[in-house]
């Protein structure tokens, strides 16, 4: 085995609830006895953390969010970077992308490159970025300005929101890149020659922190008013969840099934959806909980009968990858109904182990859910089912292996 160096792991932010496999990676890494130091560009905002944040050991360093909030920061790394052997090569780079995206965020991303560059926490050894927009650009200039070598992991909105230019470049001068579905994996190889240095890698899920459930579902179907059938979404409230489509299937259900709706997560649309469910006479069915902490998203996976979420291509291009909640729910024998978007296939097929619909349809999304409401066998069929896939095809220690296998292949080659 090679000696494993030090690797600075650039991210958005940290920590964040909704990248819960992120950490749960950064975790994994840790376990495998890689030695990090996370880079986050932006300082957290969550009010509440998930366990596996408190027990990654990596220290965390935040670079200026603003440019001009830390002048002196970043004055300072401006003024090291003129010494540096990659400077004539970065500024070059600079001005090509410069031409090509004329915006205030490529100053910033450079300026956060330079202060990296110049204060260079605990003597990092690799680079590797997690998200191939914003966090790869940083990661890229700073790779450029210092002659460190990068990596980086893609997920979704990153990839479909990105311009194919941008990305040709990036997956050319990292050593390889990572992806976590098949449509991501294969409109990537499009767009370089380097095809081979582009791996497809599940994050898949800590099966030690989603133990099997076995307690019992409820029978309830739908026609009982005192005890309605619990249906559950969990995600953000953003346009690519497709939240108006769940909301107005909701309203397409027939006035004799009895059901509740709880919706779990925070994002910035979340009041006009709470005024879409007044003005669809759905107000006193549905619970909004806002974001919660893991333990209590797990709780409600096995107290829930039915999970619900309505993926979508969002109008800038932006759409999930497989949404980690859908493996999370199926882990505990909790039937999804989701859509024909990204890699929500690759882990749902219709009718064996879930319920999947095309995008955008809430009359066809009604349908699954009228289905999965009135008939508690096949809710029980579908979770089983789910789990078994999980649990055969999605343990985050095989994302884990590859991912250390990539890694350590390199430091073979470059020793």
């Amino acid at each position: 085995m090679s000696q494993r160096r030090k690797i600075l792991v650039v991210l958005k932010g940290y920590p964040r609830l909704s990248e819960t496999f992120i950490a749960q990676e950064l975790r994994g890494l840790e376990k495998a006895g890689f030695d990090l130091t996370l880079i986050s560009m932006r300082r957290p905002t969550d009010k509440k953390r998930h366990p596996v944040h408190d027990e990654i050991r990596a220290r965390v360093v935040y670079l200026p969010e603003y440019l001009h909030e830390e002048p002196l920061r970043v004055l300072k790394g401006l003024m090291a970077s003129f010494r540096k052997a990659g400077i004539k090569a970065l500024w070059k780079r600079f001005f090509k992308d410069l031409s090509r995206d004329l915006s205030r965020n490529r100053f910033r991303r450079l300026g956060q490159a330079m202060v990296l560059a110049r204060e260079w926490p605990d003597s990092g050894e690799w680079l590797h970025a997690h998200f191939i927009h914003t966090p790869a650009s940083v990661t890229e200039y700073t790779s450029i300005l210092t002659g460190v070598p990068w990596t980086c992991s893609a997920h979704a909105k990153d990839i479909w929101t990105s311009p194919d230019w941008e990305l040709h470049e990036k997956l050319g001068s990292a050593r390889w890149t990572v992806t976590c579905t098949r449509s991501g994996y294969d409109h990537m190889r499009t767009l370089t020659p380097r095809k081979e240095a582009v791996h497809l890698s599940y994050h898949g899920l800590d099966l030690a922190r989603f133990g099997h459930f076995g307690g019992k579902r409820s029978q309830r179907d739908g026609s009982d008013p005192a005890d309605p059938t619990f249906i559950l979404s969990v995600g953000r409230a953003v346009e690519k969840k497709g939240y108006e489509t769940l909301l107005k299937a909701l309203a397409l259900l027939p006035g004799d099934l009895n059901w509740r709706f709880e919706h779990i997560g925070g994002g910035d649309n979340l009041s006009k959806l709470k005024v879409l469910a007044a003005d669809l006479n759905l107000a006193d069915r549905i619970t909004w909980k806002g974001a919660l902490a893991q333990e209590d998203v797990l709780d409600h996976y096995r107290r829930a009968d039915v999970f619900a979420l309505a993926c979508r291509i969002a109008s800038n291009g932006d759409r999930d990858g497989l949404p980690n909640v859908l493996v999370e729910a199926s882990s505990q024998r909790l039937p999804c109904i989701s859509t024909s978007v990204s890699g929500v296939p690759e882990l749902l097929v219709d009718g064996e182990n879930g319920m999947v619909v095309p995008p955008d349809n809430p009359a066809a999304f009604a349908v699954a859910l009228e289905k999965m409401i009135r008939h508690p066998a096949l809710r029980s069929r579908l979770g089983d089912a789910a789990e078994k896939r999980v649990r055969e095809h999605f343990d985050h220690e095989a994302s884990i292996d590859q991912l250390g296998r990539l890694f350590e292949d390199e430091w073979q080659k470059a020793s």
